[in-house]
């Protein structure tokens, strides 16, 4: 009882503050399903508006009405219920707009059929549909039986997901509903509303701010064909791109050559040589409050690249002039109040290289990575590193890509909002 009075002790704080948090709950079928509706509670006591969507398979275990007397409206059951209208004119597909006006789809419990579709893009009921065409944050509390959760499967389609940005609340261990005792129980209603609250609230935590983005490799022109490049991918600075629009940011991208793909809702700017990018970013540097630059860029260029394609000889020597420091102008050309981030990609002594680079570069930041494994860093989908600064080091090991760029925009957000205090 005590802590439902602090909870609405909160709800009333929110209140009066104008904070309202609208969330799509997401209900599958499984024995854990009775457990969606304390969680509907706890989103409530905590002052949000629940919208509850509902898989056939759910409807099997709580009925609709159940859902719809505590959430206070309609539970969406099918593609094919009547869609709602303004004045009898204006016609709303459901699946999409119901999005629109949510700030979190929450999954819980999400069997493993669900995560199966959500990871493959299937879109065959209201639920998956819902996923497939949101563009709001999603986060999904698994419950299954054990064996189901551990297999490779289920795994696989998990960390599918979590590369994604889907936020994963991992089963609890204890007994289950099939009689077994391991992993594979729902996370507490409160445990789950946790991490809800906290990925709405970083959801939107960078609005205001203008990033500048920096990725993929830069290619230096040998003769009209042949270029001195890298393997950079991009696939970093896409994470980063994705993660700081998700959290409310404006991204102005500066891409070279790359594998990954651009988000639409970037500014995208394409370059090739490290000349082009420098160019780019010192024009672009007095809109950004933010800079990160995480391209790959070639220390060095070709004094004179021959004007046609050279001939195959026994051997060839080519004249190579150093790149200007892109990084270390950024940081000397800066508006007051600006965050530099740089990244040092290391095959050997990692901390000393990135420390290093910390002192002679002037970043605020310096992300130093290990890219001397094939299944990290460079092309990979995943990271680690140690994130460096003056005041602290905090190592990142291996994750995804979308988890690291979380822990370097988070620690952005911070760093402005240091200064700002200081200011």
């Amino acid at each position: 009882m005590d802590r439902h009075h602090s909870l609405d002790r909160q709800l009333h704080v929110a209140n009066q503050r104008g904070e309202h948090m609208k969330i799509i709950l997401g209900v599958c079928g499984g024995i854990a399903a009775y457990k969606a509706a304390e969680l509907l509670r706890e989103f409530q006591r905590r002052g949000a508006t629940v919208q509850v969507v509902m898989t056939a398979n759910a409807e099997r275990f709580v009925t609709p009405l159940t859902f719809a007397a505590l959430s206070g409206s309609q539970v969406m059951t099918s593609l094919w219920q009547p869609a709602s209208t303004d004045d009898g004119q204006n016609f709303n597909i459901e699946h999409i707009q119901v999005t629109q006006d949510a700030d979190v789809l929450v999954v819980a419990p999400a069997t493993a059929n669900m995560l199966v579709k959500m990871a493959h893009g299937f879109a065959d009921d209201f639920l998956s549909a819902t996923a497939l065409a949101g563009t709001i944050p999603i986060v999904v509390a698994p419950a299954m039986n054990r064996h189901m959760w551990d297999h490779p499967a289920t795994q696989a389609n998990v960390e599918v997901l979590r590369q994604r940005g889907v936020q994963v609340v991992a089963p609890e261990s204890g007994e289950l509903a099939c009689g077994m005792v391991g992993a594979g129980r729902l996370a507490e209603p409160d445990v789950i509303a946790d991490r809800v609250f906290s990925v709405v609230k970083r959801a939107k935590d960078l609005i205001g701010e203008t990033i500048l983005i920096t990725a993929g490799g830069t290619r230096e022109p040998i003769d009209p064909v042949r270029f001195i490049g890298n393997r950079s991918s991009g696939k970093m600075g896409v994470a980063l791109a994705e993660t700081a629009l998700e959290r409310g940011a404006k991204v102005i991208f500066v891409g070279a050559f790359m594998t990954a793909s651009v988000p639409s809702q970037c500014e995208s700017i394409q370059v090739t040589t490290a000349e082009e990018m420098e160019s780019v970013v010192l024009a672009r540097l007095p809109d950004a409050s933010i800079v990160i630059m995480a391209a790959a860029v070639s220390d060095y260029r070709v004094v004179c690249p021959a004007p046609e394609k050279l001939k195959k000889k026994e051997s060839l020597t080519l004249e190579l002039e150093a790149n200007r420091d892109i990084l270390r102008q950024v940081v000397e050309q800066r508006s007051a109040g600006t965050i530099v981030i740089g990244f040092a990609a290391e095959t050997e002594n990692v901390l000393d290289e990135g420390r290093r680079k910390l002192r002679t570069k002037g970043a605020d930041l310096i992300v130093a990575n290990d890219v001397s494994h094939s299944d990290s860093g460079f092309e990979a989908d995943v990271n680690e590193g140690i994130l460096l600064s003056q005041q602290e080091e905090q190592v990142v090991p291996r994750t995804s890509k979308r988890e690291m760029a979380d822990h370097i925009l988070t620690w952005a957000r911070s760093a402005i909002h240091l200064r700002h205090s200081r200011t």
